[in-house]
């Protein structure tokens, strides 16, 4: 096995780099730590795919990454035999820099294999891939896109044909091919342009968003608020430089918003976001501008989604500012207003059921059980969701209405298997309208429903391990964590300790007690005397290990006080 040094040779005397690749690898002869953060290992290939910094080398997102994981992507595609390979490929991409480069790279290693392609002809949100998967009935589906991650960073995000992102085993097999194939030699590419011509890349666009819209349309429950109210509700919206910029504003006209108000710079595609620091709808601070329109307006509503628009943010109007609704609050939110909305619609089913992640607020929990929905827990990411509600369809026992995490992500509707921003927009903007109806923002929604549920808070806190030193931190973090287990955090007791890697439920001073119904995801989740959820996570995308804390108390400050304890004890951990 090669180390990285020998790694890094290899690279700098393959003729397959140009000249400016070379001499961007020869100009970092003499730094020792950037070479060995480059070359020290290839990226990892998950259910998530690939994501890293864009920068030439065998860690690192490049041109010879994507079509290295491509050849073995397609490797997969084709075992699945002559079918899987004619209904082919959705790609898709972002706004980043290289986005389109990498997709359309993706493209000709897919067609020269002979895997039918569909490519976007344009940045599209990731939902709409999600969508293009089960609409056009590929085998596949491909995104590159980094989400919400700064500018420095591309990924590679694989989907299968239920249009969920790819499942462990397919991951598992494209880890397999990738670990096999020579990264310059073993791959197969054609002319983009050539292949277009041909047929063997189909170029798509204006005809899917219309199929996507419609079916986005669809979920909305009370067009007639919004129209009730459309001369008086005001929304200002950012796309952060990103792919939601002409389908959420066009999703939102056609709901019936007539006072709708873009951040004309941050409508701008741009894969340098000048704007903000971080693209990410979670950081309030990235939303000053907005905020700015949306004191210029007067707008009672802001909505925010990320670059490549599964995510989405939401301020409120709260006197002379605005404040922020969290992820896990606009999904009780949306959660209580779907209940709600379709049964006096009329349209609610009778076996309805709702999906969250483990480490997404109890409140939802709550919400679904007092309303007689049907409700379960899986592992973050949308690919458990989309896994759950498959067995739901396929047993008929219960018909899913909404699934959230508590990373601003939410999904509607059976036309995706992802979350969708474009969607969420759609219903927060109605729900807004509802209560605006009313005489209340959704800030003020919210405290009637910890009135009529409970008082609930959230917090989660990123304790970034950046580096090689990292990644190590984070394996002895988690190991120290299970193999000597607090028996108090921040002075209270732990109650039980759930390891979701085995699924062991552990009692202290009993042991092992029973078995979680989920198993196999690095998360460990410390149930405590005093009802708090103190779960740590690594990230499976980002150099972080992710603690949540979730409690419930009498009052806003006893969730307060609960939250600043257990915060303190949390940002220890990294020391």
């Amino acid at each position: 096995m090669r180390n990285y040094k020998d790694e890094y040779q290899l690279w700098l005397d393959s003729p397959a780099l140009s000249e400016a690749e070379w001499a961007e690898l020869n100009a970092i002869a003499d730094d020792e730590k950037e070479i060995e953060s480059r070359f020290f290992a290839p990226l990892e290939f998950g259910t998530a795919g690939l994501r890293g910094t864009m920068k030439l080398g065998l860690h690192q997102m490049n041109v010879h990454v994507i079509r290295h994981a491509t050849q073995a992507f397609a490797n997969v595609i084709k075992a699945e035999g002559a079918e899987a390979m004619s209904k082919g490929i959705a790609i898709c991409f972002d706004c980043r820099n290289n986005s389109e480069l990498f997709a359309r790279e993706a493209a000709c290693v897919m067609a020269a294999n002979g895997i039918h392609v569909r490519i976007f002809d344009a940045l599209r949100p990731t939902p709409e891939l999600s969508f293009a998967v089960r609409y056009y009935g590929t085998t596949a589906g491909l995104n590159i896109t980094a989400s919400h991650n700064p500018k420095e960073y591309n990924g590679y995000k694989v989907y299968w044909s239920d249009g969920a992102q790819l499942p462990p085993q397919h991951a598992a097999a494209i880890a397999d091919q990738m670990s096999r194939l020579d990264i310059f030699n073993d791959f197969v590419s054609c002319d983009f342009d050539e292949a277009v011509s041909d047929g063997r890349i189909e170029l798509i666009g204006a005809e899917t968003d219309e199929a996507y819209l419609e079916k986005v349309l669809e979920q909305a429950i009370n067009k007639d608020v919004v129209q009730k109210v459309a001369d008086r509700l005001k929304i200002v919206y950012t796309p952060f430089h990103g792919a939601g910029y002409k389908l959420v504003p066009e999703a939102l006209h056609r709901l019936g918003v007539t006072q709708l108000y873009p951040v004309k710079e941050q409508m701008v595609l741009d894969g340098n976001f000048p704007t903000v620091e971080s693209p990410n709808p979670e950081n309030p601070e990235g939303f000053y501008l907005a905020i700015d329109l949306a004191k210029q307006v007067g707008s009672d509503l802001i909505i925010g989604t990320d670059p490549d628009s599964d995510r989405i943010g939401v301020m409120v109007r709260d006197g002379e500012s605005y404040t922020t609704i969290t992820g896990n609050q606009l999904g009780v939110l949306l959660l209580d207003y779907v209940i709600n909305a379709r049964r006096t619609a009329g349209t609610l089913p009778a076996n309805a059921g709702a999906v969250k992640s483990i480490v997404t607020t109890e409140m939802a929990k709550a919400v679904a059980e007092a309303n007689g929905v049907h409700f379960e827990d899986t592992f973050t990411g949308f690919k458990f969701m989309a896994e759950r509600i498959a067995e739901w369809e396929k047993a008929g026992s219960y018909e899913y209405i909404f699934a959230y995490e508590e990373s601003y992500g939410y999904m509607m509707g059976d036309y995706v298997r992802d979350k969708d921003a474009v969607t969420a927009s759609m219903m927060v903007a109605e729900m807004a309208a509802y209560y605006f109806d009313k005489g209340m923002n959704l800030k003020q929604a919210m405290e009637s429903l910890y009135e009529k549920y409970g008082r609930y808070a959230e917090k989660t806190l990123n304790l970034v391990m950046p580096g090689l030193d990292g990644l190590a931190k984070m394996k002895n973090l988690m190991a120290q964590l299970r193999s000597e287990p607090p028996k108090e955090i921040a002075g209270t007791e732990v109650f039980r300790l759930r390891d979701y890697s085995d699924g062991s439920i552990t009692v202290p001073e009993l042991g092992v007690m029973g078995e979680t119904p989920i198993k196999g995801s690095n998360v460990l989740y410390f149930e405590l005397a005093d009802g708090t959820s103190f779960i740590v996570r690594p990230s499976g995308t980002e150099p972080k290990i992710k603690v949540y804390i979730l409690c419930k108390g009498a009052d806003k400050a006893e969730c307060d006080a609960k939250l600043k304890k257990y915060s303190e004890y949390a940002e220890n951990l990294k020391k």
